[in-house]
Order: C-alpha cells, then structure tokens, then sequence
C-alpha cells in the first residue's frame, strides 16, 4: 500500500511542479517534498529519508539532500506552497457537499515534552498536552480546510478562521460547541446556515440577550426531521477521524521528532495527502 500511495503522490508531484532553476540550488523543491513525504509516510523523522538505504533499490541511484537541507529548505516558499497545491488538487477532485462538518481532534503529546508552542486542555473526555486539529470536512472532498492550533484554543474561535476561507453557501454542521451567537452570524453572512445542538440543552429559555436572528430560526427548526437528520449525519466526520488515524500511514500520535507548530502543521498535512489519495483510490473498495 505505501508503495502504491508514493508513486500516486510522486505522480501529482511531477505534473504540479514548474522546473525552475534556483541559483546555488543542488535540490528542486520536488526534491525536498518527495524526500520529506517518504519519510512521513513511514513515520520516521525525515533525516532517515535522507540515506539511500531506506530507500527501494530503484530510487538509490537519486542524489538526497542532507538533514540539514532538508530542514532548511522545508521553510521555503516554494516547498510550502508545492504541498499545499498537491493538496488542493486532491480536494478538487471530487465537487463538493452541500453539507459540511465541523469538528476538533487532539493530538496528545508527553506531558514531560519540552515543547513551548504545545498547549493544555481538554481533549477527547479529558485533559492533555499537545496541539489540535480543527477541520471542516466533506464527504466527497474530505477535510476542505484546517487549522493547527495549541490544545487551549477555543473550538468555536479556531471556527471563524475556518468559516471565513471556505466557499460561500450549504450547511455546516457542528457540535454544541459551535453554538455561538458570533459564529452564526458569521456563517449567515457568508449564506451558509449553520446547525449545531444548544450549548445547554437542559436551559427552559434562551435568555434575555440579544441573538443573531440566525441562531433563533436555527432553533425553531431544532426538533424538524430534515434539521435532526443533519445533526445525526456530522457521525461523518468521527468516522473520517477513525480513519485517518487507524490507516497503517495514517495520523497516529505525535512522534517525538514532531515538535513545534511549524513541524507539526508540516506532519499532519503530508498526513492529509496521503489519506486524500486512499479515499480517492481505494476507499470504495476497501469499504
């Protein structure tokens, strides 16, 4: 399987790429992705990618970019924007949803881990350390947009991030913790009607503030079959989750060498790719 998913993304490496010749440059910017995939597919840290013996024997006759290149040229420009045009042509693949989900998902790191960006808070029924995805996904296209943020971000204002760079129009269905007067508002103005269950669902009234007039005809339509059919349907995303992290390349717990924002933004989008090619490929026939 992981030899099948590196000559796909190989593939889509080869037919994005411009070649441009940089001055003093031993390595292309094809180059450093291909090495830094290699390594992320096989969870190792990416100067394992950068010996020839960790390589099949077809690839061994290629020059490769120290660790120290590798890291260097890893924050490039034209490193990071060739990873994320490789992902933005796996999500055009397929058109879009008109519902879409919204949803976090921890990634836990040592408590004793000496990471400075790392945050604490609450993750998956308790407390810990480390950083969060936050994603809004799609049946068709999977995870349209996200964002890396420290565990002690707010779910519902990492949301106005995610809200404001997607395209206008459909449903977005999220959790409770979504129930937001301001994330409504911001979603009603992009024409996109957001559902999510009350944030206290035991409370008799709402209040005596004021509330985006979006939330209240969202409320009104809370008990409808088609509104409580959408809320049942966000199960999507969880399964999504399930399945990026139980793959065999997929998400797994953060590996030591993955430490910093940066490094951790890098991990989980490489992640993403190769998933986006296994539900493309071979999500029907496995399923």
């Amino acid at each position: 399987m992981e030899s099948e998913l590196f000559r796909k993304v190989y593939q889509i490496i080869m037919d994005l790429y411009r070649k441009t010749k940089l001055k003093r440059a031993k390595f292309t910017d094809a180059d450093i992705v291909k090495v830094y995939l290699w390594a992320v597919l096989h969870d190792r840290p990416t100067c394992w990618a950068c010996k020839k013996k960790n390589w099949p024997v077809y690839h061994r006759r290629q020059n490769l970019p120290d660790a120290s290149t590798m890291s260097r040229r890893l924050r490039t420009v034209g490193v990071q924007k060739l990873l994320r045009n490789i992902e933005e042509k796996l999500k055009d693949t397929n058109q879009r949803n008109i519902c879409r989900w919204i949803d976090a998902k921890g990634l836990l790191i040592s408590n004793s881990s000496g990471d400075k960006q790392a945050g604490y808070g609450y993750a998956g029924g308790g407390m810990g350390k480390g950083y969060k995805l936050y994603a809004i996904a799609d049946s068709r296209q999977g995870f349209v947009n996200w964002k890396i943020r420290p565990m002690n971000f707010s779910e519902s204002k990492v949301a106005r991030e995610l809200v404001n760079e997607i395209e206008p129009q459909g449903y977005l269905i999220g959790d409770s913790a979504y129930d937001k007067n301001a994330l409504y508002d911001l979603a009603g103005s992009k024409s996109i009607r957001l559902i999510a269950r009350r944030y206290c669902r035991k409370a008799r009234g709402i209040g005596h503030r004021k509330h985006s007039p979006y939330r209240l005809d969202m409320l009104k339509r809370l008990d409808s079959k088609f509104v409580d059919g959408l809320i049942r349907s966000r199960v999507g995303i969880e399964h999504m989750f399930g399945h990026l992290c139980n793959l065999s390349f997929g998400l797994k717990p953060l590996p030591s060498w993955v430490c910093g924002l940066f490094r951790v933004e890098n991990w989980v989008r490489s992640k993403l790719i190769f998933y986006a090619i296994w539900k493309r490929d071979y999500a029907q026939k496995d399923f």
